[in-house]
């Protein structure tokens, strides 16, 4: 029963983990990425679509994307979308292919992108803190309803306190590591 818990609780942590990464991957450090476009929802015939399903986006240096639409009718509301986004980029259309330039990050602009790292770094921990509250709980239940040990109660607390203690050290590394990706000039 307590393996249960503590298996629910690695998996809690994993997800908090893989979407940590996948927000982070989202801030730009100054070199192209495709993923930077990830969060992009192009208006395509009154519904809103993932640009990555209208269009194929590559790196075309380490300061320039691409982006190549399937159907050369939607380039403007692409264009558009892409300008609309918070990341600061400027499209420049040539027929049918979309060039981004990204330019060089200031100062000002990399503390605001750690700022923003550093806030998703804490919306793990907020997860991570979440499913170990579910595993405690799980566990004390399982203590009073003499469903287990006392002992091995404790035990199986203990080692939930030192997953997640893991855990929020896993997610400071990984949010360190972007920093000083970001901070990288």
């Amino acid at each position: 029963m307590i393996a249960d818990a503590l298996k629910e609780l690695q998996s809690g942590i994993d997800k908090a983990h893989d979407s940590l990464k996948r927000e982070l991957a989202k801030i730009r450090t100054g070199r192209a990425h495709p993923s930077l476009l990830e969060s992009v929802r192009v208006e395509n015939y009154g519904t809103h679509m993932p640009l990555s399903q209208m269009a194929t986006i590559n790196v075309a240096d380490a300061r320039m994307l691409t982006v190549k639409a399937w159907d050369k009718t939607q380039v403007k509301a692409i264009e558009k979308a892409i300008v609309q986004t918070p990341l600061g980029l400027n499209p420049q259309t040539d027929g049918d292919l979309i060039r981004i330039p990204l330019p060089p990050l200031t100062e000002e602009r990399r503390k605001e992108f750690v700022k923003l790292a550093k806030g998703k770094g804490e919306e793990c921990k907020v997860a991570i803190r979440h499913a170990r509250h579910e595993a405690k709980d799980f566990i004390k239940t399982l203590i009073d309803e003499k469903e287990v040990g006392k002992d091995e109660g404790e035990r199986g607390l203990k080692d939930v306190d030192d997953r997640i203690q893991k855990a929020t050290a896993d997610v400071d590394a990984i949010v360190s590591r972007k920093e000083s990706d970001i901070m990288d000039v």
